[in-house]
Parts: structure tokens; C-alpha cells; sequence
């Protein structure tokens, strides 16, 4: 069997293989049951800092000397 034939099959099936089962992995890592709460955090966090809104327009509230 030669090089090319021989790495084609093995891309063909068993790196296909590896490849599904890593994906499969990553779905059930990121789903498992103890992740809500970091994923939360994650998706708030920009917002952790907010005492206010912003200004409407902060150029023209600002004091000039």
C-alpha cells in the first residue's frame, strides 16, 4: 500500500472518527451540569461594574475651564 492511499484511509476513518468524538466531547463539557453557573457569570460580567446608565451626550456635560 502506498504512503498517499495509506494516510487517505486514515484521514477517511479514523481521524473522522477522533474528530466526532472530540466534537461530542466539547458538547458535553460545555452542557454538563455544573457549568450554568460559570457560563452566567461569563455572560453578565461586562455588566458587573454598572452603578448607572451612561450619558446621553458626555461631551456637553463636561465642565470647560
Amino acid at each position: 500500500m502506498e504512503t498517499y492511499s495509506f494516510l487517505r484511509h486514515v484521514a477517511d476513518s479514523w481521524f473522522l472518527l477522533m474528530m466526532t468524538l472530540g466534537f461530542l466531547a466539547l458538547c458535553v463539557w460545555a452542557f454538563r451540569p455544573g457549568a450554568r453557573n460559570a457560563h452566567q457569570e461569563v455572560a453578565t460580567s461586562i455588566f458587573r461594574n454598572d452603578d448607572h446608565p451612561a450619558d446621553d451626550h458626555p461631551a456637553q456635560t463636561r465642565k470647560e475651564a
